[in-house]
């Protein structure tokens, strides 16, 4: 029986929210004045969040960049036989991390360079 109340109580409260929420979003349409402030409050909120989600944007940019340059800087298959980090003449140069004009290009070409040396290791492992 306690169980029906809270379940009852829920509904309840669910249904005076709904006729609430309708009956302030009807006062704001009839309102010319309620409305302009209703739609000034919404763009001020939502300049906010864009700022806020360009910021946040620019660090995962930063973090990622970071991110891709240290993991192509670890690739072993890139080191000569001194253990010196060596890229590959084919591949293009990702410690330009300052320069936010990667082309999709670039990047796709990239990608290609370490499927095909990949391969090659694959192969090379299947011989052994």
């Amino acid at each position: 029986m306690n169980n029906n109340n809270f379940l009852l109580e829920i509904a309840q409260k669910g249904f005076r929210i709904t006729v609430g929420a309708a009956s302030s979003l009807i006062e704001t349409v009839q309102n010319p004045q309620k409305r302009a402030e209703a739609i000034s409050q919404i763009k001020l909120e939502l300049n906010q969040k864009i700022q806020e989600w360009a910021q946040k944007g620019e660090v995962t940019e930063d973090e990622a960049r970071v991110f891709l340059n240290n993991l192509l800087n670890q690739r072993p298959w890139a080191r000569d036989s001194n253990g010196v980090s060596n890229p590959s003449n084919n591949t293009s140069n990702f410690n330009s991390g300052n320069d936010p004009s990667w082309g999709l290009k670039e990047l796709t070409a990239e990608i290609v360079a370490l499927r095909t040396e990949l391969e090659k290791m694959r192969q090379s492992q299947n011989k052994k």
